[in-house]
């Protein structure tokens, strides 16, 4: 088969040398010729623009930076709109924004091809091995097609749903890392500052609840069933150890934004009546705050956990 691979940066560049490692053949494209160099000593073939990229290739690859970066290579005047052959196919595995990849779908499928918003996570050492996760939205009977040149550089392709659906999964996943990184350094510094040593304080509490269990799966118990009673332990008792953990931040003067405004959580939902609820119930009332309702069947909750076991 022959790919094209557009943006050879940190992640790219380790992408594209898997799948030409798979034995497809290679056509590749950077703002930076010399990115593309190990590439093209393997036998790789260089494009001019993304344009002369999808004239030859059958599929297409996209890894940049964002969605400044995707739309001139996808919409310029020698971008990849302009050489895509019919029945073509855009793999765009960017962080990139839901508008932005709806509006590259819709404009291929004029040309007769088809887009797939295809982020990727497992960072640079994931990139090298491997060992990738691609969320993919679109068609899936194209999906299914392309499964095996995925599965060439990501261990854990899977198909989201459509297109846009792979990119709200991404952002998802991201920004909970960068919020709980927040909340990580502020309950650190805190700790820090009482007195403890930075990696006694890591290796203690890997080993308590919150350490033991991946961070997804701690929604399946109460949020994702939308079953807060009995509780798995009170908010009335949770609210105790976040003001003691405050309260020991605030002696210490250490600021503690995100901790105060999980207080001021925990507290509203004290006045709703909810204080025998489990402790997630104030996840509630963010649901409220955006108008959403999630209730899944228990059964198929457990399904997806028993499955992970399986894998």
């Amino acid at each position: 088969m022959k790919v094209g691979f557009i943006g050879l940066g940190t992640m790219g560049a380790f992408m594209a040398a898997n799948i030409q490692k798979a034995g497809h053949d290679l056509v590749i494209h950077d703002v930076r010729r010399e990115a593309g160099a190990n590439r093209l000593s393997a036998g790789a073939v260089w494009a001019e623009t993304p344009r002369a990229v999808a004239e030859q290739c059958e599929v297409v690859f996209t890894s940049l930076p964002g969605p400044k970066e995707v739309e001139p290579v996808v919409f310029g005047p020698e971008g990849i709109l302009a050489g895509i052959q019919p029945g073509a196919v855009l793999f765009d595995l960017t962080t990139n924004s839901q508008a932005l990849v709806r509006r590259i779908a819709e404009a291929l499928a004029e040309k007769g091809a088809h887009a797939f918003d295809a982020p990727v996570s497992g960072g640079p050492k994931g990139a090298e091995s491997g060992k990738l996760a691609i969320w993919v939205g679109g068609d899936r009977a194209i999906y299914d097609k392309y499964k095996p040149l995925l599965d060439s550089f990501g261990d854990q392709a899977a198909y989201i749903g459509p297109i846009g659906t792979a990119t709200v999964a991404k952002l998802v996943h991201n920004m909970a890392g960068y919020a709980i990184q927040s909340v990580l350094a502020e309950v650190f510094s805190m700790g820090v500052k009482a007195g403890m040593d930075p990696l006694e304080l890591w290796r203690v509490v890997r080993q308590g609840a919150l350490g033991r269990r991946r961070t997804f799966d701690r929604l399946a118990d109460q949020f994702l069933i939308d079953h807060y009673d009995p509780p798995s332990f009170t908010l009335k008792l949770a609210h105790k150890d976040i003001s003691l953990a405050v309260n020991m931040g605030r002696e210490l003067g250490v600021p503690m934004r995100l901790c105060n405004l999980t207080l001021e959580d925990v507290n509203e939902a004290l006045n709703r009546g909810w204080e025998n609820l489990d402790s997630r119930s104030p996840m509630k009332m963010q649901l409220d705050r955006a108008g959403v309702a999630i209730a899944c069947d228990p059964a198929a909750v457990n399904a997806v956990l028993e499955a992970d076991k399986g894998g």
